[in-house]
């Protein structure tokens, strides 16, 4: 395939995730046809089944979308320190919210209505995943099961994120994520004390 093709072929992709997006906020994925997908996005049934054979595997594909960014989010901070530790963390530093910000339609769909059931459990678990990858490298406490430990901080961040879409995103990512820092933060002096 060569460049224009590619070009394309994302252009496609990306008017029909567009549409899904658009149509999911208005409507559950099983009430929401091919049809109506199509003719949102101003592409051809053609251009779909190109692509994907049914809704829910376009659907798949944006969740993969989201999923990946959210990774490459949550690492940032990573690549800038050689430990990550909340010492040496800022809020600029803290990207897993800019990152919400920009999907912040995917989001508020899977949070506010149950058109994506199962959606807000496969972020959690990635998120635990991520925690966990992140907390495995650091100086393990033999005292706290490494699940248990990923899984507090999940759902900890998971409901920051819930509570910011349930206030319509009033505050800005920077904000949240100074938040969230500062959270970190107390956490660390409480348990120290």
């Amino acid at each position: 395939m060569n460049e224009y093709q590619d070009r394309r072929v994302r252009k496609s992709k990306k008017s029909l995730k567009k549409a899904l997006m658009s149509l999911l906020k208005q409507q559950n994925l099983q009430h929401i046809t091919v049809m109506e997908i199509v003719t949102k996005a101003d592409v051809n049934r053609g251009t779909f089944y190109k692509h994907y054979q049914y809704k829910e595997q376009l659907l798949e594909d944006m969740v993969d979308d989201v999923i990946a960014d959210l990774i490459v989010s949550y690492r940032e901070p990573l690549h800038q320190f050689k430990e990550l530790n909340v010492d040496n963390l800022t809020g600029s530093s803290i990207k897993i919210f800019e990152h919400v910000a920009s999907y912040s339609d995917f989001y508020t769909v899977i949070a506010k209505s149950n058109a994506l059931e199962g959606l807000q459990s496969r972020i959690c678990h990635k998120l635990k995943d991520l925690m966990k990858e992140a907390a495995s490298s650091q100086q393990p406490n033999q005292d706290i099961d490494l699940d248990l430990i990923a899984s507090y901080q999940a759902y900890a961040v998971w409901g920051l994120i819930i509570e910011w879409i349930q206030q319509d995103f009033k505050f800005s990512s920077s904000y949240m994520a100074n938040q969230f820092l500062a959270i970190l933060q107390m956490n660390r002096h409480i348990l120290a004390e």
